[in-house]
């Protein structure tokens, strides 16, 4: 096991920027999810692409939604898919965000998303459409249909990655949570060719092939709606900037947890909302000098 820390982010920094003018040369990235019950959820994701160095962000959300959202967010462009009863993305959203992705350099797909979305066609399509050489980052509930595309997602050329909480890892491996353990992310991340984030009071990361990393954690404040919207578009902005997988996991939950300790000092240990982290996110993407 492996602690992130200063020493391993010195270790491992993130790719250079280079000076880069151009928004596209900076990264593309398109967050898919949403729903009339938590329309605001890729607000977050895609504010945190923003801030972790993407250039570019497009939205795509059930259609009811996507104006409003577009409105609250003048700085990405925003697309409407079709939506079913529950309110949720339905099948046929699947085929048009594997287009609408077809140019991106990242994929996030499933914030704010509940098990009512056409979730297991809504990973086929995005795995039949034309994006299999993108990074692709599942959350929520798109991470339970998983086990539905395994072989496909471990044969897919670009880089995947799945940030579930607990009770998300035990659907992922289809198992009771009191076996949902860190021995049991790096058997996942074998099982799908997957860098696993399992989420909780301390962060674990797994990728094939590499050394288990641990998080130690950011504090209670961290346990609040919206917080893991937050952390997606961290790590998806790192993605799209060409970070490797694991690298940009691991940023990506230092990043979200110091901030997350930085708000508990400066506001309280509880009660600061997942959008306070947006801030702070630019100045923590700096190599730390000391442990």
């Amino acid at each position: 096991m492996t602690e992130i820390d200063a020493a391993w982010l010195r270790a491992n920094s993130l790719p250079d920027i280079d000076g880069a003018t151009d928004k596209n040369a900076r990264g593309r990235v398109v967050a898919a999810g949403g729903s009339l019950h938590v329309p605001g959820a890729l607000l977050l994701t895609g504010e945190a692409a923003f801030r972790a160095g993407a250039g570019k962000v497009r939205l795509a959300t059930v259609e009811p939604g996507a104006l409003g959202l577009g409105l609250r967010f003048p700085e990405a462009a925003v697309f409407g898919l079709s939506t079913n009863d529950d309110g949720e993305l339905d099948a046929p959203a699947g085929a048009a965000l594997g287009e609408l992705a077809s140019d991106c350099d990242a994929l996030i797909a499933g914030p704010g998303m509940a098990k009512e979305a056409a979730c297991r066609d809504i990973v086929g399509a995005l795995l039949d459409g034309p994006t299999g050489d993108k990074a692709l980052l599942l959350d929520a509930a798109l991470i339970a249909a998983a086990p539905d595309h395994e072989q496909r997602l471990r044969a897919r050329r670009g880089a995947i990655v799945l940030t579930p909480h607990p009770g998300e890892m035990a659907q992922l491996m289809r198992c009771d949570t009191s076996y949902v353990s860190p021995g049991l992310a790096e058997r996942a991340s074998q099982r799908f060719g997957a860098t696993i984030v399992l989420k909780g009071a301390e962060s674990w990361i797994a990728s094939p092939g590499e050394p288990l990393l641990h998080y130690p954690g950011g504090g209670p404040g961290l346990a609040v709606s919206g917080s893991g919207d937050v952390l997606s578009g961290v790590i998806g902005g790192l993605l799209a900037r060409g970070t490797p997988p694991l690298i940009a996991a691991a940023w990506g939950v230092w990043v979200h947890g110091e901030a997350g300790r930085r708000l508990a000092e400066s506001v309280g240990p509880v009660g600061f909302l997942a959008r306070e982290l947006l801030d702070l996110i630019p100045h923590l993407l700096t190599v730390p000098t000391a442990d």
